[in-house]
């Protein structure tokens, strides 16, 4: 099964928890969350690291997004977290794979990694964090497709 991790899922609900647009200390956002301090305080330099938020220094500093919430995505969070997403090692760029050479699927792999990859893009922080809008979820299949020339006859 295709799971996130632990780690990218808190990055998310601490990005939710600032998208409000108001600054926030580590210490404010982990009591909001329930997530423990030093996991907030980890994830937010990875956050700030990956460009998504930004720090204010002072006794009324805090964090807040680098950005709007409608203009950071789902692959973005993910990316901050866990690094490049790839199905297998062959999915993240060619020479990763001993048996590259002579596979018959790595080219379908990188397929659906770019079409998860594409749907992943296609969904931001907005839409994670809003109960009223709805997003339709994209066509896996459409997207990993191939694309076919229409046959002659």
């Amino acid at each position: 099964m295709l799971r996130i991790s632990r780690l990218t899922d808190y990055a998310t609900v601490i990005l939710a928890s600032l998208a409000g647009g108001r600054l926030a200390s580590a210490a404010d956002i982990a009591e909001r969350t329930r997530i423990g301090l030093p996991t907030v305080s980890k994830l937010l330099k990875e956050l700030q690291r990956a460009g998504l938020v930004h720090s204010v220094r002072g006794a009324r500093g805090g964090y807040q997004l680098a950005r709007p919430a409608a203009s950071i995505n789902a692959a973005e969070i993910i990316a901050a977290v866990e690094g490049p997403m790839a199905l297998t090692e062959c999915a993240d760029g060619a020479g990763r794979c001993g048996i590259e050479a002579t596979c018959l699927v790595g080219h379908g792999w990188q397929r659906i990694s770019r079409a998860i990859r594409r749907a992943l893009v296609e969904v931001s922080l907005e839409e994670l964090v809003s109960r009223e809008v709805t997003f339709a979820a994209p066509d896996l299949l459409r997207l990993a497709a191939p694309t076919r020339l229409p046959a002659r006859g």
